[in-house]
């Protein structure tokens, strides 16, 4: 029986480029960007606004994300390293969303 493989995309789609630009023209240049992988879902591209904003992209796989990062002006290749963590300002809003139905406990 032949082996099946799935090939993931490794380009970032238009609307992915597009939203990485319009978060680095809305927080702030340099931006940063960590490529973390989630499996078979894909990649997340965690974006770190010059203002601390935080924002994300998925994208098909961590190539696609690599891509899209080298895609963007003004967008920086970062890892969780102290300086981008720093960067990152998570207020009261942002925590509560990512909480969900516990926030509220």
């Amino acid at each position: 029986m032949a082996e099946e493989t799935e090939e993931t995309p490794s380009a970032p789609t238009a609307r992915q480029v597009a939203a990485a630009r319009d978060f680095v023209a809305r927080h702030g240049k340099p931006s940063r960007a960590v490529v973390e992988n989630i499996g078979r879902v894909g990649a997340r591209v965690v974006l770190v606004g010059a203002d601390g904003a935080l924002g994300d992209v998925l994208v098909a796989g961590p190539e696609a994300g690599t891509a899209l990062v080298e895609a963007v002006d003004d967008l920086e290749a970062a890892e969780w390293d102290s300086e981008t963590v720093k960067l990152a300002k998570i207020g009261p809003a942002h925590r509560r969303r990512m909480a969900g139905p516990r926030a509220g406990r």
